[in-house]
């Protein structure tokens, strides 16, 4: 693989870098996924695009057929819309043939039976799963993934951890109980019970899982850029992904705030205009100090090579390259212990009498040198206040404690 620029005074030629783009629907992820992926083609690196988003919308970006499997859009890149009802075939059919057979022995018809074999979101979380498969086969120097809106990707990431409990707790202990009681369960029980091969489906996709997260989580080559659009409930969503992504461990490298109205809207979009200002400046309060990159709203649907390579020049042309890690640190992190929990959160550049806080429901907002941050805390922290806080070398640590 041939070394390519990761940031300045790094070098790597052994691990693709791995880009995220999530965001509310409708923000243009899609849109800005594929630019990013024609910018970096340009560039020289060889990218593959995926869509893991059930409701596929690249290929109508792209203007391209695209299938399960890499197909060339244009030189040095690949793009692919996995399809998730293959990719739990092949992952799920142990588990999927054994409770089928038990809900239809409990008289379900059998595509009924079927369809209560996938538990909400497992095939979302096959095709998160391909990643490693590409991941692994040495062939890109860019992987960009195209993923579902952020709800959906947010429990996507959250399942490893489950994952390596169930492979380290949980199997090996079912599987030597099931191997002791089966010739005896299946002279009283009338049901089917689980087979070798549904633990090692069990096993391969925790293992699988596991390996996937840590490919995410190596913040060296691999983060997330949240896309959003400058409407109050958009970015506050992305602010509570924000909040997750940190407390999973996930790097977060940029922001990109789509479809900003120019100076020159005119009378009748004026008011909004005036409105989304207002609102990047929240954005660039809650994400600092990520960057903020802003991409205006076109005057043509960005579809199409000629418009993506429009939007890829707006997005980055005051950027060293589209796959560089814009920001290489986690601004955020919660750590609990057994009295209450402490928010780490990094503010250079301030002095400890200029810092504020106060909290409105799972909202804190921190001012510091004139300048407001709003945090959305996890709804774990509902029944906890801040209580104290200290600041050294540009880390901010409140500290929580449930409220009496």
């Amino acid at each position: 693989m041939d070394c390519r620029f990761e940031h300045p005074g790094s070098f790597d030629c052994l691990t693709p870098r791995t880009i995220l783009y999530t965001g509310k629907g409708g923000v243009g992820k899609t849109s800005v996924a594929a630019a990013t992926a024609l910018r970096c083609a340009a560039a020289g690196r060889r990218t593959l695009l995926l869509s893991t988003d059930p409701a596929h919308s690249l290929a109508d970006s792209l203007q391209t057929e695209l299938g399960p499997d890499p197909t060339t859009v244009t030189t040095n890149l690949e793009a692919a819309q996995i399809d998730s009802q293959h990719e739990l075939e092949r992952h799920w059919h142990g588990v999927q043939e054994w409770l089928g057979d038990l809900l239809a022995q409990r008289g379900l018809d059998r595509i009924s039976a079927t369809e209560l074999t996938v538990p909400p979101g497992v095939d979302e979380l096959f095709s998160m799963m391909r990643l490693r498969e590409h991941h692994a086969a040495g062939n890109w120097d860019v992987i960009i993934l195209d993923c579902a809106p952020t709800g959906e990707t947010l429990r996507l990431l959250s399942f490893p951890e489950a994952a390596r409990w169930w492979l380290e707790r949980v199997v090996p202990v079912e599987r030597a109980l099931m191997a002791a009681a089966a010739p005896l369960a299946r002279t009283v029980l009338d049901i089917p019970l689980p087979t070798g091969a549904v633990f090692s489906d069990i096993q391969q996709l925790s293992a699988n899982l596991i390996a996937m997260d840590q490919i995410l989580r190596d913040t060296r080559h691999s983060s997330v850029r949240l896309v959003m659009a400058p409407d109050r409930m958009v970015i506050a969503e992305a602010m509570r992904a924000f909040t997750y992504l940190n407390l999973y461990g996930y790097l977060t490298d940029a922001v990109v705030v789509n479809k900003v109205f120019p100076e020159d809207v005119g009378a009748y979009f004026s008011g909004w205009r005036a409105h989304q200002q207002e609102q990047l400046e929240l954005v660039r309060s809650a994400f600092e100090p990520l960057p903020v990159l802003e991409l205006p709203y076109f005057d043509r649907e960005v579809i199409g090579g000629e418009m993506l390579e429009l939007m890829g020049d707006r997005l980055f042309g005051g950027v060293a390259a589209p796959d560089a890690t814009l920001h290489d640190t986690i601004t955020q992190a919660i750590v609990s212990n057994q009295d209450g929990a402490t928010l780490r959160l990094t503010i250079p550049f301030a002095r400890k009498q200029e810092i504020g806080l106060r909290q409105v429901g799972l909202e804190l907002i921190v001012t510091a040198a004139g300048r407001r941050r709003s945090i959305m805390l996890p709804p774990t922290l509902a029944a906890y206040k801040p209580t104290s806080a200290t600041y050294e070398d540009g880390t901010l640590e409140v500290s929580f404690t449930r409220a009496s």
